[in-house]
């Protein structure tokens, strides 16, 4: 079974890290795995997505996919820039924070959570994209957030350790959001 995420949103909203801990909890899962990178020259402030594609059974074939099951949206432009390339029966899961809660297609399924909002109520807005990975644990159920646990320890470079215990946190609110309420 193959499947192909897009994390999208402006640089410095965490983008590139959520999709290397989302790699590797794949990986620790004993899936392969692919994690693209891409961003401009902009960086900060700019856009910034990546593709992570997992396969369980055989080799990741290619990246850049012609569509994506599951695309995490962080902002609006990175919602209007990816809502075509979902697959018909793929998931938006977009934050309500920043994005309208606009349903453009109705062949694919919608997922609105401020993860912005509860990233800030938790005490940093920076860990929204730690949040949305939650969320995507719930509503996949191709990882979980055990897994994605693991997967930040060994991708949170030695000197952001003390950020371990809070984004714990954070996934753990992402994952617990009651997305009935949205």
């Amino acid at each position: 079974m193959e499947k192909n995420f897009i994390i999208a949103g402006f640089g410095g909203q965490g983008v590139l890290l959520a999709g290397e801990v989302l790699a590797n909890a794949i990986m620790l899962d004993g899936s392969n795995v692919t994690w693209y990178p891409c961003y401009g020259a902009e960086m900060r402030g700019g856009t910034v997505n990546c593709e992570i594609v997992m396969n369980t059974e055989e080799e990741v074939s290619t990246v850049n996919k012609k569509e994506a099951d599951f695309v995490i949206a962080l902002n609006q432009a990175s919602a209007d820039r990816f809502v075509s390339k979902i697959k018909k029966g793929g998931y938006l899961i977009a934050n309500s924070s920043l994005v309208n809660e606009t349903k453009t297609r109705d062949d694919i399924n919608y997922v609105f959570a401020p993860v912005s909002r509860l990233a800030d109520e938790a005490g940093n807005v920076k860990m929204a994209n730690i949040i949305a990975l939650g969320v995507l644990a719930k509503v996949s159920k191709l990882v979980s957030a055990e897994q994605i646990n693991e997967a930040m320890k060994n991708v949170v470079p030695p000197n952001k350790v003390h950020l371990l215990e809070p984004n714990k946190k954070a996934l753990k609110i992402g994952y617990e959001y009651d997305l009935l309420a949205v």
